[in-house]
């Protein structure tokens, strides 16, 4: 017999299988919304809705305030009622909906941290390792990739040396929702990377990967190279902790400040939408702020 709460699930499952088929999302993300979306229908049934075609913007706000009750943060309600948008609009893509109510119901808009980078001379010190035995040397490349070419940590892991072009010093990389880019890289990436492949050679290894563990031979995880950047930023006496974001966001930062062309960031980080890409410049506004504060003879106020 079914059950009211499978009245509801249902085109919950629907919709979650089309974000996995048609929209490629990762299994993170669907587990998030399949979360939200269940609360929300249990939710449904102790107001005595049955079906989401009941709803009206009165009850998507009564939602709200039940979850803020229950001590849900602000961070977590946006994505909550994002995950419910995000459905609701699908019902009405579905024709199962006459209109999404919950489009006209605002939520605290979930705070934005500027992601932290490093300067220049922090970069140079974390990259200035000159040892020679293949662990070290396959680590500054790493290193060297993440910076010079801004790539998430999965891209990097997930690289494969069929994916370089080392004489035209660009790389393939495959982003979010497998899209597919090219992404140049730097010299000094350029250079580290021929003398890691010549030594990954010697370490027999079991697939195309570029970056390999030197025990086994496979393809390095995503944790390892975490735990590997963070050795190495204690190691170089770097004061900032080194991870494989702080890395990327510094490449967004340094390429912004120096061409101020925020379109061509969004392309070499791979952000399918610019409003993600604009948060460089808060950051950047924020540099020149600072640059401003410190030089402009009008900029120091006196004391009261």
């Amino acid at each position: 017999m079914t059950q009211p709460i499978d009245l509801l699930l249902a085109p919950v499952e629907d919709f979650l299988h089309y974000l996995r088929v048609e929209r490629r999302l990762s299994l993170v993300t669907i587990t998030h919304y399949r979360r939200h979306l269940a609360v929300l229908a249990e939710m449904s049934l102790e107001m005595g809705i049955r079906e989401w075609q009941e709803l009206d913007p009165a009850k998507v706000k009564m939602f709200a305030s039940r979850s803020r009750r229950a001590g849900l943060q602000s961070a977590s309600l946006a994505l909550r009622f994002s995950s419910l948008r995000s459905f609701l609009d699908w019902m009405v893509m579905q024709n199962k909906l006459a209109a999404n109510p919950a489009k006209t119901v605002s939520t605290p808009r979930k705070k934005r941290h500027l992601p932290k980078n490093m300067d220049v001379d922090e970069v140079n010190q974390l990259l200035n390792i000159n040892l020679n035995d293949p662990l070290s040397v396959r680590d500054r490349t790493m290193l060297e990739v993440m910076y010079g070419a801004g790539l998430r940590l999965s891209e990097l892991v997930g690289l494969d040396c069929r994916h370089l072009d080392l004489a035209g010093g660009e790389v393939w990389v495959y982003g979010k929702g497998s899209k597919e880019r090219k992404v140049p890289f730097g010299r000094m990436a350029q250079e580290w990377l021929q003398r890691w492949l010549e030594m990954r050679e010697l370490l027999e290894p079991e697939d195309d990967a570029v970056f390999i563990s030197s025990k086994s031979g496979k393809r390095l995880s995503a944790r390892n190279v975490q735990k590997r950047f963070e050795q190495w930023g204690i190691r170089q006496g770097v004061s900032s902790h080194i991870n494989p974001h702080k890395l990327r966001h510094s490449f967004a930062t340094h390429i912004l400040e120096s061409s101020g062309d925020l379109r061509a960031v969004q392309e070499l980080l791979g952000h399918a939408n610019l409003s993600t890409t604009q948060i460089y410049t808060h950051l950047d506004f924020q540099h020149l702020t600072k640059v401003y504060d410190v030089a402009h003879p009008r900029a120091k106020r006196g004391k009261s």
